[in-house]
């Protein structure tokens, strides 16, 4: 873990936590000043695990803070912002009641109360921030929801995909590449602008997948979240255009499919700007980019099992059936738990729940090493 820590500010060199704190007195070091100091200090810890968080991680907890504090005031009516050392409930309570108002999702307002329990973490408070009833959350505001209660994919939403995606491909190229590769895979946002379309592009033998899973002769390399590596088969006329797609792009064989003149970060933006542009939001056509996540994650259930999921109507499933098609749908999508399809496909009937479980348990058991 030291390897992964920031390099210190010299004149910080040899003193510990405390001792650097102590130089930022409450009440004389402007609030804002002590919470980067904190950031400096701490950002790059879990919250409860001996490990560092990823950058994304650090960043959106960051970016939280900062914007925590200044709406105390421009929000939550504080005439002064207070130094975080001093945060108090009735801070918090006002910005709970802010989030409220602003009718803000529940996985948000978790991971807001997330990353102020890390803020008192920092400052030695453990159990400072309390469970979200205690702050006046009904259990509909602050729970969330692990099976998806509506189908967010585009075609739910009437949206005709190909002429959509047509016309983003006409105004930036590189975003409608994105877009094509996302339709045709199930990939992340991430995932597909970081994709580069001649590297990650496999013969079968290059994968080390058992030979009795072939699907195609050649596959695509994903890293996903946590590092996890997995391999789509090119098995159909729209993986292999939107492939193709991309490679026509690209200006070299090892470049990815972002455009070259910015950095990732630059392209991300770019791609939300773009999005945004057409309508692609909650707010105007009510999808958003992962919906074609959902498009491509669900029709793949509707193919493994010959019928829809339960998201968008479709009847109990035998659990062997069932289990194996969440499987399916957890793999290609890049998640370690079969439970995550859920997410996606709505949850299994309480006997095909009883069953999968049991099933999944079974898996474990005899196979202990993983």
């Amino acid at each position: 873990m030291a390897a992964s820590q920031p390099v210190r500010r010299l004149q910080w060199a040899g003193k510990t936590t405390e001792e650097i704190l102590a130089c930022y007195q409450p009440g004389k070091a402007p609030p804002l000043k002590v919470l980067e100091v904190l950031l400096e200090l701490f950002n790059t810890l879990h919250t409860s695990l001996e490990k560092t968080v990823s950058h994304k991680t650090r960043y959106e907890r960051a970016q939280f803070l900062r914007r925590f504090f200044r709406d105390l005031k421009a929000k939550a009516g504080f005439n002064t912002i207070p130094d975080p050392r001093n945060l108090g409930q009735k801070h918090i309570h006002a910005m709970v009641q802010v989030w409220q108002k602003e009718h803000l999702a529940p996985a948000t307002i978790q991971t807001y109360l997330s990353f102020l329990r890390g803020l008192g973490m920092w400052m030695g408070k453990h159990g400072f921030v309390r469970g979200p009833a205690h702050y006046g959350l009904s259990l509909e505001e602050y729970q969330r929801h692990e099976y998806a209660q509506r189908d967010k994919s585009w075609s739910a939403a009437g949206i005709d995909i190909e002429e959509l995606i047509e016309r983003v491909c006409a105004y930036d190229r590189y975003v409608g590449a994105s877009l094509r590769l996302i339709n045709a895979m199930g990939l992340r946002r991430k995932e597909s602008i970081q994709f580069r379309p001649f590297e990650h592009v496999l013969p079968f033998r290059e994968t080390g997948l058992p030979i009795d899973s072939k699907a195609a002769d050649r596959y695509v390399r994903i890293k996903g979240k946590g590092g996890r590596v997995r391999f789509i088969p090119l098995d159909s006329p729209a993986r292999l255009a939107a492939v193709d797609l991309a490679q026509g792009l690209v200006c070299n064989r090892d470049a990815y499919l972002g455009d070259p003149a910015n950095d990732l970060k630059q392209n991300l933006r770019r791609f939300d700007y773009v999005l945004e542009k057409f309508g692609i939001t909650f707010r105007e056509l009510g999808v958003t980019a992962h919906g074609l996540r959902h498009e491509v994650l669900i029709q793949f259930f509707g193919d493994q099992t010959g019928q829809p999921p339960p998201v968008r109507g479709g009847g109990p499933l035998p659990p062997d059936l069932d289990l194996a098609a969440r499987r399916a749908v957890s793999e290609l999508a890049g998640h370690a738990r079969i439970r995550a399809s859920g997410a996606y496909l709505g949850a299994a009937s309480v006997n095909q729940q009883g069953a999968g479980r049991s099933a999944a348990r079974k898996e474990t058991n005899s196979h202990p090493q993983e």
